[in-house]
């Protein structure tokens, strides 16, 4: 895991059964830069997204619209970040609206070996949410459709080729709702714009807060997992959160 401050997180999810229990092995250390020093010292912070590639882990910082890469064979999170160039409309989202999602597609998969990189509500000219694919065959910049005002937070792709999407809306009035839309990955493609239906909702009233990550994995049994973790924004009135679901039909 990471934090908006440039930190890695590392450790194991405890089970007894099924069910999670705690945490254990937990270390936290600074992401450095290509010279060695913590980001944070060239002010380069509000980490915000992650995808993984084998040994190579990817990281957004979204304030500054930079993308790095660190290779974890080389000292894991005592590795230094190597800045990926971006394509210049990347360069151009707004300020504390950018680069908030991102997946490698691996191989086996359409777009495989093209890393997605989705904003946060970076919006094009038709109010859509711009996205990137980096790399690949195919590079260039699609759009994914945005309705009932919520904005991306996360994503994962799923080996039967569906990409969620993890979206979140706020106010004063209603307070924040959270969904998760399916994408099918085979629509993706530069000039696309992309939409796909609901698969879960949420409110205050289902005990969710600021959902901001998501992963998946598949269990013994052969149930796909979701974990969704929350940000609580240094708020005393928010929580960090780490829930699981068991993806059904």
């Amino acid at each position: 895991m990471l934090s908006d401050k440039g930190s890695w997180f590392t450790g194991r999810i405890d089970y007894v059964g099924r069910e999670m229990t705690g945490l254990s092995d937990v270390e936290a250390s600074p992401m450095l830069g290509p010279d060695g020093r913590p980001l944070t010292e060239r002010g380069w912070f509000d980490s915000e997204s992650m995808a993984l590639d084998g040994p190579f882990v990817y990281v957004g910082l979204e304030r500054v619209n930079q993308l790095l890469r660190f290779d974890f064979s080389k000292g894991f999170t005592r590795s230094r970040g190597e800045v990926v160039p971006l394509p210049p409309a990347a360069k151009k989202l707004p300020y504390n609206k950018g680069l908030e999602a991102l997946v490698m597609v691996p191989k086996g998969q359409p777009l495989a070996g093209t890393l997605i990189a989705i904003s946060e509500r970076g919006l094009d000219a038709n109010g859509n949410l711009i996205g990137f694919l980096i790399g690949g065959r195919a590079p260039g910049q699609f759009a994914v459709r945005r309705t009932s005002n919520f904005d991306v937070s996360d994503a994962v792709l799923l080996s039967s080729g569906e990409l969620l999407l993890l979206e979140r809306k706020f106010s004063w009035f209603a307070g924040v709702g959270i969904r998760i839309r399916n994408i099918p990955l085979k629509s993706i493609a530069p000039g696309a714009v992309v939409d796909g239906p609901s698969i879960f909702d949420a409110d205050l009233g289902q005990e969710v807060d600021n959902m901001e990550g998501i992963d998946a994995h598949v269990t013994a049994e052969g149930d796909t997992v979701l974990t969704l973790v929350s940000d609580d924004n240094f708020s005393p009135v928010q929580r960090t959160l780490l829930l699981q679901f068991t993806l059904t039909e």
